[in-house]
């Protein structure tokens, strides 16, 4: 579907692909942000577009000679992996259970990390550059090395999934874990205080930012790439566990090659070349769409999901939506649905089912199928995935 240009900025325009019309609090987020004098030519807004912090989930700004750490969020370089195997769903009868107990033993979720550091960890090339990160997380280095191929809590979730041809496919979501977040938290701080003592006027101090050229932009963008580069390194570590745990129920602990592999992230900033010009592209909910660009766009834990290609459409500054986007607050949704409703809504998932992951269940997400409808200028589906198997912090 193309999109609709929205008027609610007298500076840049807001071309939305959004499927519902934004509310006054969406509406103003979107204006906050086109507001800016350094945006460039226009905001876009994705399918699953939502309420955030400072700018909208599911927004993709483009930015001249400045970007805006808040923008970017707090889970720096948070994203999405999958490996299409060379199994089929028969392989997985009466495995689902102990390939998930091995999955929850070898993998740590929410708050916990691992216990010893393994050698590919160890060996992560990017660990001589952490003296040079925010002083802020100085003390940091060995917790993040021990969440290095940890999951996290909230959204992120480790899925083993069918296409429609009953191919085997491992899928994952995660992000930095607490580094990530730290050196988020300290650059967001720096930047809102060099807009007090600016007075600068922004219309949301979530908003404040960063003029290239100075020595606060250079540290923060060097701390971004670090942290998105520690982000997709995570996600490998635990898919390579995750693959060894298959391979051993499926393959009889033989190694198997991969027919299709994909990492992307969905939260966070490039240098990037659209209409001619090089500049910054800020996705905060928003995976890169290029010309053959593989993206993965996840629905709900009882719902389909897509592995999708590129069509590099440059109005979206070829981006696509990251998800099935949230319908309703964590709170909101506790208090909407039951124990029953998840269980009613996770059948045939072996998942968790208990009320820890209530704020999870598929009824508090926008449906997949509505939002994929949206973007199919965007967009092509390369396959199409439902799990069988679901593990969240």
């Amino acid at each position: 579907m193309p999109y609709e240009e929205l008027e609610l900025s007298k500076e840049k325009p807001v071309l939305s692909w959004a499927n519902h019309d934004l509310d006054h609090k969406e509406q103003q987020m979107a204006r906050n942000v086109a507001s800016l004098p350094f945006v460039f030519k226009h905001v876009a807004l994705m399918p699953d577009v939502h309420l955030g912090k400072g700018a909208l989930v599911g927004s993709v700004i483009a930015t001249k000679e400045a970007i805006i750490p808040a923008a970017v969020g707090v889970d720096i370089g948070c994203g999405m992996c999958a490996m299409k195997m060379p199994f089929v769903a028969d392989q997985l009868e009466g495995k689902l259970k102990k390939i998930r107990q091995d999955i929850e033993a070898a993998i740590p979720v929410g708050f916990n990390q691992n216990k010893d550091v393994e050698k590919s960890v160890t060996n992560w090339q990017q660990w001589q550059d952490f003296k040079d990160l925010h002083p802020g997380v100085k003390k940091l280095e060995g917790k993040a090395s021990k969440q290095m191929g940890s999951l996290g809590g909230g959204n992120h979730f480790i899925e083993l999934c069918l296409d429609t041809e009953n191919n085997v496919w491992l899928m994952l979501h995660s992000g930095s874990r607490h580094i990530g977040n730290k050196l988020a938290e300290c650059h967001i701080n720096t930047a809102k205080d060099l807009a007090k003592l600016a007075e600068a006027k922004l219309p949301d101090k979530d908003l404040a930012y960063f003029v290239s050229g100075t020595e606060e932009f250079k540290a923060y963008w060097h701390d971004l790439q670090w942290a998105q580069d520690y982000a997709r390194f995570n996600r490998d570590v635990m898919m390579a566990r995750f693959k060894r745990i298959v391979e051993k129920h499926l393959a009889g602990g033989k190694p198997t090659k991969p027919l299709l592999e994909v990492n992307c992230h969905h939260n966070y900033a490039e240098k990037e070349v659209h209409f001619d010009e090089e500049v910054y592209v800020t996705r905060k909910g928003a995976v890169k769409a290029g010309e053959d660009d593989y993206g993965i766009i996840p629905g709900s834990m009882g719902t389909k999901s897509f592995i999708v290609k590129g069509k590099g459409n440059h109005a979206s500054y070829c981006s696509c939506s990251h998800g099935a986007g949230r319908l309703m607050s964590r709170t909101k949704a506790k208090k909407s649905f039951s124990l029953d409703d998840l269980l009613k809504q996770t059948e045939g998932v072996e998942c968790r089912k208990d009320e820890g992951i209530l704020d999870e269940i598929p009824g508090a997400y926008k449906p997949i199928d509505e939002v994929m409808n949206q973007q199919t200028d965007l967009v092509e589906v390369v396959a199409t995935l439902k799990q069988v198997l679901c593990v969240k912090g």
